[in-house]
């Protein structure tokens, strides 16, 4: 059988870019949750460092963020106004300033669950970032599952446990 194309993004890549008008959203992720993008999703779930008492959520002046039962950050767009104090305070510096940008003209966006907006979606980037795909994650090489559409590539933090 066949193995269906996914989208790889590198996020350590994806944070070279000086500007980033090409985002994309997957029904997989969206489902009973606010809206989030991919970028959003992979920052808060695999590069952000799930503090115990996480400084990005006690200081947003909107009451925007959350922090879930999984440890992961939620923020209500409906709340944030993108004022990035969240940014400032993360101790790790792991929020890409652009994920919380208006998105107003010139931005476009994909839809990952559409094979057609996939391949699209790899092909918008002049840059190596984002690729088009037939394989499974490889956590020895730093690329995790995201969704059935997605595979993201990054340093995956993890406590020592001792």
């Amino acid at each position: 059988m066949k193995m269906k194309k996914k989208v790889l993004i590198d996020i350590m890549k994806l944070r070279e870019l000086e500007s980033c008008t090409n985002e994309a959203i997957d029904p997989e992720l969206l489902r009973g949750k606010t809206f989030k993008t991919i970028r959003e999703f992979a920052s808060f779930w695999y590069t952000c460092r799930h503090c115990e008492d996480p400084p990005c959520v006690n200081v947003c002046p909107a009451d925007a963020l959350k922090k879930a039962k999984n440890d992961m950050i939620n923020r209500a767009l409906n709340l944030c106004i993108r004022c990035k104090t969240c940014i400032t305070a993360c101790p790790f510096g792991t929020l890409m300033p652009n994920l919380f940008a208006t998105k107003t003209d010139g931005y476009k966006y994909f839809d990952l669950g559409n094979e057609s907006d996939l391949v699209k979606f790899a092909e918008s980037f002049d840059h190596d970032a984002v690729a088009v795909v037939e394989m499974d994650e490889k956590p020895e090489e730093h690329i995790y599952k995201l969704s059935e559409h997605v595979l993201i590539k990054e340093r995956k933090w993890a406590a020592e446990t001792e």
